[in-house]
């Protein structure tokens, strides 16, 4: 038997490689989700300078269980995080009266619903982030559909609040994502990377009117952090030397007029050295005048106002 090709699939006889595909053919891959215009806004509200969106992914158990993994080692890691990592950043963000935005899958909602609507209750915003962490580009079409729906009104009967937006597990975007993304009318996305502000999403070259809040793995800290001890992933950075390469994104932000965006996870940033991290580098950025900070939902909206697009 073949190996698998990219996406769990073997290869067959018949299919060709992408050096033999005709122009039409890497086009369509291409175009299927692709940046359209910038919505970067030309002043931000109150004349902010610019804008910080925080966010994080409250993954918990979510990440073993997704791979099958049900023995109590890897489930602890994630239950940390729901334990010591959320109570530390809800702390630390009503300390310096700052929203932020949960995207939390659907099974973690379901394990603790406290959690879900603590977000809510305290002004946070909670978005979709699949119903088990699932690998979305493994699954069939109405597969992913289902979960996706399921999850959206599953976080809304828990938190409260119906979701505005999604990030994909694992940044993961199939075939047929986007479409589920517009199906389900939401105000933006936040997964895809092709910019550092905000943008509208083209499907094959037409306008969705979505808005792309891009994250990158820059700005992400289980990149640096994440520990498998059965694997060769190994956290490879001082977490204060991760907190200098955080600063000069935010630098460069504040500088060009921009959006600084951050993605984190309570089982990785909730420890005690890293919370230090982010600590230092809200101070940083307490230091600078005209900051506006706002859930994901509150930029997409003003963005998608100030460009013309409608509610």
């Amino acid at each position: 038997m073949e190996p698998p090709g990219p996406q769990g699939h073997p290869h067959t006889r018949q299919e060709r490689l992408p050096w033999q595909w005709e122009e039409h053919e890497w086009r369509r891959h291409v175009e299927r989700a692709r940046a359209g215009r910038s919505l970067k806004p030309a002043v931000w509200p109150q004349g902010a300078r610019v804008a910080v969106a925080l966010s994080f992914d409250p993954d918990h158990e979510t990440i073993p269980l997704r791979d099958a993994e049900t023995r109590p080692g890897k489930l602890s890691q994630g239950e940390y995080g729901a334990r010591v990592g959320v109570p530390r950043i809800l702390a630390l963000l009503e300390r310096r009266s700052i929203p932020a935005t949960f995207f939390m899958p659907a099974v973690c909602a379901l394990l603790r619903p406290d959690e879900a609507r603590g977000y809510t209750d305290r002004g946070h915003e909670v978005g979709i982030h699949g119903w088990i962490h699932e690998r979305n580009m493994l699954l069939e079409a109405k597969d992913e559909r289902e979960l996706t729906f399921r999850c959206a009104d599953t976080l809304e009967r828990l938190s409260g609040q119906r979701p505005q937006g999604i990030r994909t597990p694992s940044w993961d975007f199939s075939d047929h994502t986007l479409a589920v993304i517009r199906e389900l009318e939401l105000l933006y996305d936040s997964s895809l990377m092709a910019d550092d502000d905000p943008y509208e999403v083209l499907a094959d070259g037409e306008r969705t009117g979505l808005v792309e809040l891009p994250p990158e793995w820059i700005r992400d800290d289980a990149v640096y952090f994440t520990m498998d001890r059965y694997t060769d992933v190994r956290p490879y950075a001082v977490p204060r030397q991760v907190g200098s390469i955080w600063r000069d994104e935010f630098d460069a932000a504040y500088a060009e007029g921009g959006m600084f965006q951050m993605t984190m996870h309570p089982h990785v940033i909730g420890h005690r050295s890293r919370m230090v991290v982010l600590e230092d580098l809200l101070s940083h950025i307490a230091g600078h005048e005209g900051v506006w900070y706002a859930t994901h939902a509150e930029v997409a909206a003003y963005v998608k106002n100030q460009a013309g697009l409608g509610a």
